[in-house]
């Protein structure tokens, strides 16, 4: 008694709003699997500045058309202007990090890297927070760290030691994604979003004079632009499937990017992912889906599914 009901087509509706909520989820890291592979490509012709620059105006020109202060008023009132500053500048700080990352990284290691960023959320989150950890999450996030030292294997020199800027860019994005889990209290996800792309774009454009290079053709002017193009499309994509199904179904399918990394490495750059590189993004994955399940079992997942959370882009 007092709980609530549904009908057979409630339910039902339920179900396929979670089936397309995964849908887009995977559409989403699909998305951003082609943008690194993108920006991978392009960092050999060009300035990793000057492709953060493309990427992060190209998102703000096209958000635009669907989000804006004219059509939306209230698009730019914020509840906290200096931690959504903050945000952007880490985001901004993790996208150049991580695009350094790959100019020298295989794409399947890089994003092994980047999948810890949870654990540096479930760290983050005791101090900014409150959400204090247990012994079982601090297992979890040690024997994540150890899959992260196995692909790296410090010491051996079998990793490019741009393994480090990967790591910085997880700390960032990890940070980013606590103080969004704190702005998402007084400002909507089309807020966020528009002060990220607005700030992202702001901060790269006076360096860009001094790092310009003009496209060596057309092939490479069409990448340029479609890295803006495929980050809001990521973004689009992943704002709609956390409307239509709780982060906690959805997050556990961040980990399919790894697939479309590891075909999109192959196919663009003969890149074939090693033993080691397989063993520690298995102890990685693994971990996080752990986290997961114990957030659900805590009961945390109450503040999270209000919180668009996914993969660093």
């Amino acid at each position: 008694m007092g709980g609530t009901t549904f009908s057979a087509n409630e339910i039902a509706q339920q179900r396929r709003n979670r089936l397309i909520g995964i849908g887009l989820m995977c559409c989403a890291v699909g998305l951003f699997a082609v943008l690194d592979t993108t920006a991978k490509y392009l960092s050999v012709e060009m300035a990793i500045l000057q492709i953060a620059w493309a990427r992060y105006t190209g998102a703000f020109v096209l958000t635009l058309f669907v989000s804006n202060p004219i059509t939306q008023p209230n698009l730019l009132r914020t509840g906290n202007l200096k931690l959504q500053i903050l945000r952007a500048v880490l985001l901004v700080a993790s996208t150049v990090l991580n695009f350094m990352a790959l100019r020298y990284m295989q794409l399947d290691e890089v994003l092994s890297i980047i999948f810890t960023f949870p654990f540096i959320v479930a760290i983050a989150a005791g101090p900014l927070l409150g959400e204090w950890i247990g012994w079982r999450r601090w297992s979890a996030i040690c024997f994540g760290f150890a899959g992260v030292l196995v692909i790296t294997r410090p010491g051996f020199g079998a990793v490019h030691p741009a393994a480090l800027f990967s790591l910085a860019a997880t700390i960032c994005y990890g940070i980013y994604a606590v103080l969004t889990r704190i702005v998402s209290r007084v400002d909507s996800n089309q807020t966020s979003l528009f002060y990220n792309n607005f700030i992202g774009a702001l901060l790269v454009l006076p360096v860009i004079p001094f790092v310009w290079q003009a496209p060596a053709d057309w092939t490479v002017a069409l990448l340029l632009v479609a890295t803006g193009i495929l980050g809001s499309l990521g973004h689009f994509c992943l704002i709609a499937g956390h409307r239509l199904a709780p982060a906690s179904v959805l997050s556990p399918f961040i980990y399919t990017q790894l697939i479309w990394v590891v075909i999109l490495g192959y196919v663009v750059f003969d890149h074939v992912p090693n033993g080691w590189t397989i063993a520690g993004a298995t102890m990685v994955i693994g971990s996080g889906l752990y986290l997961l399940y114990r957030e659900r079992q805590v009961g945390k997942s109450t503040t999270s599914e209000s919180v668009v959370e996914g993969p660093l882009e």
